[in-house]
């Protein structure tokens, strides 16, 4: 693969896993705007596998809690703040990966990668998103997730199978929906996808495992270093700018892009 696209397909992933922008939206719209041939499922592993990495290292500190709470809830300690934080994430991940699965098995994933549908999620979600945040209650914080929150949230994450919805942006959007301040819904959301990323990059790891030569490997290992350094800084100015600016400015540029993305597909 062509250095150029390689990078240019890592810092797109990178910077667009964890905004509300979507960033298997984008990693379609590449090759079907561009005409660049198609990066393949070896590369889509390499730089989710270098979004994960970001995200588990800027988040560390709940990550190990999380670890802590799952020896927990082998133990039977299921009351600690540890255990709650760890059934949540593995209560949040149950709908996305049975979701996921029925699409693969039926090919409905490959159905909705079109511009046409991309348009119209990032369009509509973006709109849903820009209600939520504006009318949105803030009186929940991260200590008020439970069992019940997280498979609310787990819900939403699982509509982001459709391309252009936006994991991030959904699951926030959920959160805001239910109350939570914009920083701890985001949060939340970034530690949602960790075990939902890993899910499904061992999916398809499995797929691709048997395929993959040297040179792939290679690719793919430069893709998940630019693709680890691109997450890890927007993910850390998102985080950043939300204790003072609101989810707008991403509303906006989905508003844009997806009213762009439905005339190109319907001129």
């Amino acid at each position: 693969m062509p250095m150029l696209q390689l990078i240019l397909l890592a810092l797109i992933q990178g910077i667009t896993e964890f905004l509300p922008i979507s960033s298997s939206g984008h990693l379609i719209l590449l090759p079907n705007l561009t005409g660049m041939a198609d990066q393949g499922q070896a590369i889509d592993v390499a730089v989710h596998v270098g979004t994960l990495a970001a995200v588990v290292l800027y988040f560390w500190a709940d990550v190990k809690v999380a670890l802590a709470g799952t020896v927990d809830l082998i133990v039977g300690r299921r009351q600690t703040p540890a255990a709650r934080l760890a059934l949540g994430l593995a209560i949040a991940t149950i709908p996305v990966v049975i979701a996921g699965l029925a699409m693969k098995l039926t090919g409905l994933d490959e159905a909705l990668r079109s511009v046409a549908v991309i348009g119209w999620t990032m369009l509509g979600f973006g709109i849903v998103l820009w209600w939520a945040d504006q009318k949105g209650a803030t009186h929940k914080t991260e200590a008020d997730w439970g069992p019940i929150e997280a498979l609310k949230m787990g819900l939403w994450q699982a509509v982001a199978l459709i391309p252009g919805t936006s994991r991030s942006g959904i699951c926030i959007t959920g959160a805001r929906f239910m109350g939570y301040n914009r920083h701890d819904a985001a949060k939340i959301s970034m530690l949602m996808s960790i075990p939902t990323i890993l899910a499904s990059g061992v999916l398809l790891g499995a797929e691709v495992a048997s395929e993959a030569d040297a040179q792939v490997a290679i690719d793919g290992l430069i893709g998940a270093v630019f693709a680890f350094a691109a997450a890890l800084g927007a993910l850390a100015l998102m985080m950043r700018l939300l204790r003072s600016v609101s989810f707008t400015p991403y509303v906006i540029y989905r508003v844009i892009l997806g009213a762009g993305l439905l005339w190109y597909a319907y001129a």
